[in-house]
């Protein structure tokens, strides 16, 4: 077993090779990794736009077997946790005991443990995507993946296509809503296709023309570099620039919602107007991390749409473990958002 090991800002990673784990404890599933991609956050924590643990084993989405389990292991569905099960698994694992996840917010336990955020552990250090394995702890939300959904595609569920079934769902109902998507990246596209399959109207707003053409391909009815729209019912913000928060609270009609979970890194405020959030009867919420059933639902709606929407085309690249500065540096400007990483492919295979 192998993980790549992250030092902190500037950098290189370090793999670490010869690694053995234990037996999975009771409630604990060993995972063999297939393929991970690298994450908007990854790029964030690397660059140090964030605060993060170093040294860590980053990586948060990926798509793998199960080899072993430690006593019976339930899917979010209820059925078995098998060895050779194709699966995905939640960013976190919750203890399901406090107070927090009395309330049903899982996402923020009290003692939340946080897969690809963690730091090192020498004597249990399979806890990230970047690795050939990682264990799952108890606690965490795993999701069975059809054959018929490939890597690529899947890998993604575990962040990028949960946190926006999250989103959804806070959204409430879509049906005939004209909703604006603010950021076109691979959040914002998902977020086009769910909303759109949902019956709503989508206006996307992103900087970027190439962005701006996928997210039409995503189901899109108008896509501009910015926009003035004063009439929109939800406005959902997936890119975390000040910019596009203000456009998302500015262009929200009388009884409008707005859903902010781009902004996971620290940066300027922006202004609000009170008075124009109460006459307006604004709802203004936000969204980190997701539930486990917001997982249950991501991979639903890839196995059910992703020939429908060029999901597939989200994710490039080809990179082994060992290639990991590579991946990181193909991820900045990439035409996709994602760059695919096999860590089960040894460096000198690879190569040959």
């Amino acid at each position: 077993m192998r993980y790549a090991r992250w030092d902190g800002p500037g950098r290189p990673f370090t793999v670490v090779d010869g690694v053995t784990a234990a037996e999975p404890g009771p409630g604990e599933v060993l995972v063999r990794i297939d393929l991970a991609t690298v994450c908007g956050s990854d790029l964030h924590t690397a660059g140090g736009r964030r605060t993060a643990p170093a040294p860590s084993v980053l990586g948060h989405e990926q798509v793998g077997t199960v080899l072993a389990t430690g006593g019976e292991v339930r899917c979010q569905d209820g059925s078995p946790v098998v060895p050779g099960l194709r699966a995905v698994w939640s960013v976190t694992a919750s203890c399901g005991d406090c107070d927090r996840c009395a309330r049903g917010l899982t996402q923020k336990c009290r003692s939340l443990f946080k897969y690809g955020h963690q730091g090192l552990d020498e004597l249990a250090p399979l806890t990230g995507g970047f690795a050939t394995h990682c264990v799952l702890r108890p606690g965490t939300a795993i999701v069975a993946v059809p054959d018929t959904l490939p890597d690529e595609v899947a890998a993604p569920a575990a962040c990028a296509t949960a946190t926006v079934a999250a989103v959804i769902a806070e959204a409430g109902p879509l049906d005939g809503r004209r909703v604006l998507v603010a950021g076109a990246g691979m959040l914002g596209v998902t977020a086009i296709a769910m909303a759109v399959e949902a019956g709503a109207q989508v206006i996307a707003v992103d900087p970027d023309p190439r962005r701006r053409r996928q997210a039409r391909q995503f189901g899109a009815c108008e896509a501009h570099e910015r926009t003035t729209a004063t009439d929109i019912d939800v406005a959902l913000e997936l890119s975390g620039h000040p910019d596009a928060v203000r456009t998302c609270l500015d262009a929200l009609t009388i009884g409008g919602t707005a859903v902010l979970a781009g902004s996971v890194f620290p940066g300027p405020s922006v202004p609000l107007d009170p008075e124009r959030l109460v006459r307006g009867l604004h709802r203004i919420t936000g969204v980190h991390n997701y539930r486990p059933d917001d997982l249950r639902r991501a991979v639903d709606f890839l196995a059910a749409h992703h020939t429908t929407y060029p999901f597939a085309e989200l994710v490039e690249g080809d990179y082994d473990l060992g290639a990991l500065d590579a991946a990181f540096e193909g991820a900045q400007g990439a035409g996709a958002p994602r760059q695919a990483v096999r860590p089960q492919a040894p460096a000198a295979a690879r190569a040959s």
